[in-house]
């Protein structure tokens, strides 16, 4: 398999670390901790600008059409800085789940604006005791005259404290842990019944609690058809954890030893000691290991659902056993610094670890990941 990136690809990728360095150094993430929003608006206008979140829509409503490997690339590049704007949140879960369900009106008035950097979308899919289960679905849609009321609850709804739209999950018909019955739907911000309680999460960054009682809602296509979408872009947010978390790990291994090469103790340069050398080498292995796995998962988005969620859970669980192994080896090798809130390093330690539980921790894609065919079968 050929993993060279096209032209195009190296273009888009340099043009990503132009935009990290000059416009959101790891600096204006450790500011915007403190920020209501938790990110900022210009910024995010100016990837519009760029395109990026055109790449992966047709051009019938105004995207590129391009491929996920393409956006996962530059997710990859927004990890090296922990660039906090709503990149994935809008566009590979509530713009992808949009693009799959709703009608070509609601694609174009929904997913234009986004597109262009205007507005931001949220997918609220989770609810209290579901883990990690999009099927495990409390929330009720009631149909009112042309339109539908929502009743519910959701929880950690990244960027669901500044979203334009929401897109959430409930019920029209079935209990929870079943696949028929399940539906999405837009809520705008600011609708009726709706009370978004902002959450700031361990990583610095924010989510909301959704009260839903009887929200206005307008539904995406058909009832009844949510589950195989939902599968896919949480497959989609696992990858693109798994991209982000390679880029963190590239950062965290250049900094560990630019951090050997500077630092003396007893008269030396610290990374002359064989023993801390040897840390670093484990901690390229890792970083190797989980930049591809998480390149063949970024390939397989878009293979039949088996075959996408065994290499996605293949790399979620390697990014979470090397993604983990990296940082907190990087924390140990700072020494007594690198665990101060000062250094830059325990932005990335936090960011992992919140990698790590975001759309399926460990336990969770090693045990779908051996639950598949193609590991029973070996």
């Amino acid at each position: 398999m050929d993993f060279e990136l096209s032209n195009d690809q190296k273009m888009l990728v340099e043009t990503a670390q132009t935009f990290v360095k000059k416009e959101s150094p790891i600096g204006r993430a450790r500011k915007l901790r403190e920020d209501e929003t938790g990110w900022d608006r210009a910024a995010w206008k100016k990837m519009g600008d760029l395109g990026w979140m055109s790449l992966p829509f047709p051009e019938s409503v105004g995207g590129f059409g391009g491929t996920f490997a393409e956006v996962l690339l530059i997710v990859d590049q927004l990890g090296t800085a922990l660039v906090p704007e709503p990149f994935v949140e809008s566009v590979l879960l509530a713009g992808i789940a949009i693009l799959r369900t709703g009608t070509a009106e609601q694609q174009e008035r929904l997913l234009g604006p986004m597109i262009a950097g205007d507005t931001s979308l949220a997918l609220a899919a989770l609810e209290r005791g579901s883990r990690y289960d999009v099927t495990c679905v409390d929330t009720r849609a009631e149909q009112r005259g042309a339109g539908w009321a929502l009743t519910g609850e959701k929880y950690f709804v990244l960027n669901g404290h500044a979203a334009d739209h929401l897109v959430v999950s409930a019920r029209t018909s079935g209990e929870p842990g079943e696949r028929a019955g399940l539906s999405l739907f837009a809520v705008a911000k600011g609708a009726s019944g709706v009370h978004t309680q902002r959450v700031q999460t361990m990583d610095g960054r924010h989510a909301a609690i959704v009260k839903l009682d009887g929200a206005t809602a307008e539904l995406l296509g058909s009832a009844g058809t949510a589950a195989d979408v939902l599968d896919e872009v949480m497959d989609l947010g696992a990858a693109a954890a798994c991209a982000e978390g390679a880029g963190i790990m590239r950062t965290v291994l250049w900094m560990t030893v630019e951090y050997l090469r500077t630092r003396e103790q007893f008269g030396v340069k610290i990374g002359t000691f064989q023993a801390l050398q040897h840390r670093a080498v484990d901690m390229f292995i890792e970083t190797e290991l989980a930049k591809s796995t998480s390149i063949l998962a970024s390939i397989k988005t878009t293979a039949p659902a088996d075959e996408r969620a065994y290499e996605i859970s293949k790399a979620k669980a390697q990014l979470t056993a090397s993604g983990h192994f990296v940082v907190r080896e990087g924390t140990q090798l700072h020494g007594g610094i690198g665990v101060t809130d000062e250094h830059d390093l325990g932005l990335y330690f936090k960011r992992m670890q919140a990698l790590g539980a975001l759309f399926g921790d460990e336990d969770f894609h090693l045990q779908r990941f051996s639950s598949m065919p193609q590991f029973t079968a070996l």
